[in-house]
C-alpha cells in the first residue's frame, strides 16, 4: 500500500482466515456501484460469502442493479469499519438453478428470512442473484494496527 510507510514484505501480516471469517460474519455489507453518468452510489445489502464468493440479492430495477448492468465493477464492503474487508470485484447473475438454490436455503438461515416467494422470479432470471468474484481485497484491523493492513490479490 504504497504511501502509508507500512512495511515491505508479508511479515506480520493478516492472514486470508482473518478476511474470509469476516466476510461470513458480517450481517450488513455496503455494496458501492457507479451510476452511467459516473456519479457513485452506495447501498445497504444483506449476503453470503460462499467459497470465495459474495453473493447478494436485489430488485432488477433497483438503482444497484441497473448500475451493474452498465458497469458489472463494484465494492462490496464489511460492516464493522475497525476490522474492515473491502472487496474490489465483478458481478455477474448466478444462472445455475442449484446454485440459486443453495444460495437462497443459506442465505434463509443466516437472515431467519424466508425467501421462497423470490425462488421463482430468480430461476427464470426476473429477478437477480449476484455472484461478485474478489479481483483484490484489503483488510484493516485497527486493534492490530496499519502495520498490518493487508492487501490480496486474485486472478
Amino acid at each position: 500500500m504504497p504511501g502509508y510507510g507500512l512495511p515491505k514484505g508479508n511479515k506480520g501480516l493478516l492472514p486470508w482466515s482473518w478476511a474470509e471469517q469476516r466476510l461470513k460474519q458480517s450481517h450488513n455489507f455496503w455494496i458501492s456501484t457507479t451510476r452511467p453518468d459516473g456519479r457513485p452510489h452506495t447501498m445497504i445489502v444483506w449476503g453470503l460469502w460462499l467459497d470465495g464468493v459474495f453473493y447478494f440479492s436485489s430488485g432488477r430495477r433497483s438503482r444497484k442493479a441497473k448500475n451493474l448492468e452498465a458497469n458489472p465493477r463494484c465494492v462490496i464492503c464489511t460492516e464493522k469499519a475497525h476490522e474492515a474487508v473491502i472487496v474490489e470485484g465483478v458481478v455477474e447473475e448466478v444462472g445455475e438453478r442449484a446454485r440459486i438454490t443453495e444460495v437462497l436455503r443459506k442465505y434463509e438461515r443466516k437472515y431467519s428470512f424466508d425467501m421462497s416467494s423470490f425462488e421463482e422470479d430468480m430461476y427464470q432470471h426476473k429477478e437477480p442473484l449476484y455472484a461478485v468474484r474478489p479481483r483484490v481485497v484489503f483488510g484493516l484491523s485497527e486493534k492490530a494496527s496499519l502495520k498490518k493492513a493487508t492487501r490480496w490479490q486474485f486472478a
